[in-house]
């Protein structure tokens, strides 16, 4: 049952059309629908196509990822939020433009950009940040088409999920990624790839990884690549009772592949555990890493031991986290690569809230937590946009007129939701026809994707 709304219709802007940004409008929606008020939410995101990471940040042979489209389609297609893409925030329009259109503003940007590693040599050619690879090999169209995968024996540095799909997809033979929708261009620069061995490592043992079991169990099914493990990592864990179901799910998993051992493959994709890297080895390229060996601490922690171990490498991915960027005229919490804000509110130097500016998501926490932690972040964010609204502290818009006719002015090539519509039959299309049947070919270059869309439709719905 609804009642009389106690605030003024409102109009926002969520910036950034990922996972967070969908669920905070779909729950301010909701939220104001509930309260007998009435709202227009304007989702506003730099790529021409919506999904954030969900497109540009997953392995592409990832299927259980489907559902988790399917449910961001379902928000965007329901008519509450209207989806503006190819528009960058600081760039195409500022904050000061935005607020002056809007009751409020959401930043949902996430976090893009490799975490750093601050250890010598790092910046060496042949080592390379994980989310770049990443991007890569999801067609992103702001990153180079080509990438050097020139290196026999490869190192990952990191014990997440990112850390496990760039293993994957460097040890994986590219005929098992032939019928997902991973681009051409990227198929043909793995097929190239002279890659035999590609090692993991992290610097925690096996009882304190941040895979899945998912993630874990799908690594043990790429064909003709084996999974070696050290004896060594496991003999701390005799009597070891897990906490958790998903952890007894994923040390079983190990010692089923450690009683199985190799099979002879022409891959091998080796996990090493207790490796706290040192140093990235070698003069005008990558020739190895250098480790101190670790041990289990007290409370779960590790500690070095001092005894430091080489591997021989020509390449090193680090895949030690994500970081976010900051937006011009936005406060920013340059040590935790996130908007400053106290739940949800952004915050000035002081640590007063800025009215009418809000953040939800990677941006707002830190790249830390999955779906079910975004849509809670999403609805504490609008908790408090709401809280604003009723108690009359937001600003009320000054400036006339929709945005798309500012956008107009401006010869900005947006797209809208139905043009990623046609984009997306598209690409489907290309996928039916493609010798490989994939689901769909992605279309990679940034102004072919705008000109499908724009060419396709230009509604405002």
């Amino acid at each position: 049952m609804t009642t009389a709304s106690s605030f003024r219709p409102l109009r926002v802007a969520i910036v950034g059309a990922g996972p967070a940004g969908v669920y905070a409008g779909n729950i301010l929606a909701a939220s104001v629908a509930e309260r007998g008020g009435a709202v227009e939410i304007d989702l506003l995101e730099s790529l021409p196509s919506p999904y954030g990471l969900i497109r540009y940040g997953v392995a592409p042979d990832h299927p259980r990822i489907k559902g988790i489209v399917t449910s961001l389609h379902e928000m965007l297609d329901s008519g509450r939020i209207r989806f503006v893409g190819n528009v960058e925030v600081g760039r195409d329009i500022s904050v000061d433009e935005l607020q002056a259109r809007y009751d409020a503003v959401i930043f949902a940007t996430g976090a893009i950009r490799d975490a750093a590693l601050a250890i010598p040599g790092i910046d060496l050619p042949g080592s390379y940040g994980a989310a770049d690879f990443v991007a890569w090999y999801d067609g992103h169209p702001d990153v180079p088409r080509t990438w050097p995968l020139e290196a026999e024996r490869v190192a990952v540095i990191g014990n997440g999920n990112v850390a496990l799909d760039v293993a994957r997809v460097l040890a994986k033979h590219p005929v098992d990624l032939r019928t997902t929708e991973i681009p051409d261009n990227v198929l043909a620069g793995l097929e190239a790839s002279p890659v035999t061995d590609v090692h993991v490592f992290g610097r925690r043992g096996p009882e304190a990884i941040k895979f899945t079991p998912i993630e874990l169990r799908e690594l043990g099914e790429v064909p003709d690549v084996d999974i070696v493990l050290a004896g060594e990592d496991f003999a701390h864990l005799e009597g070891f009772v897990p906490g958790n179901n998903q952890l007894k799910v994923m040390l079983r998993t190990f010692d089923q592949w450690r009683q199985r051992g190799t099979t002879g493959a022409s891959r091998r994709l080796h996990l090493h555990f207790f490796h706290a890297p040192v140093e990235v080895l070698g003069d005008d390229s990558v020739r190895g890493l250098r480790f101190e060996r670790t041990a289990p601490g007290p409370d779960g922690t590790v500690v070095g031991t001092g005894e430091l171990r080489e591997h021989a490498v020509e390449a090193v991915y680090r895949a030690v986290g994500y970081f976010g960027s900051p937006i011009l005229d936005v406060p920013f919490d340059e040590a935790r690569g996130v908007i400053s804000n106290a739940e949800g509110r952004v915050t000035d130097a002081a640590g007063d809230p800025v009215s009418g500016l809000y953040a939800t998501g990677w941006i707002k926490r830190g790249p830390v937590g999955l779906i079910g932690h975004t849509k809670s972040d999403a609805m504490e964010t609008v908790a408090h946009l709401i809280a604003d609204a009723e108690a009359g502290t937001l600003p009320a818009p000054v400036a006339e007129g929709d945005l798309l006719d500012f956008l107009d002015e401006r010869e900005i090539a947006y797209t809208t939701w139905d043009g990623w519509r046609v984009l997306d039959a598209h690409e489907r299309t290309l996928g039916e026809s493609h010798e490989h049947a994939r689901e769909r070919v992605k279309v990679v270059p940034r102004d072919e994707q705008v000109g499908i869309s724009r060419a396709g439709s230009l509604t405002r719905s």
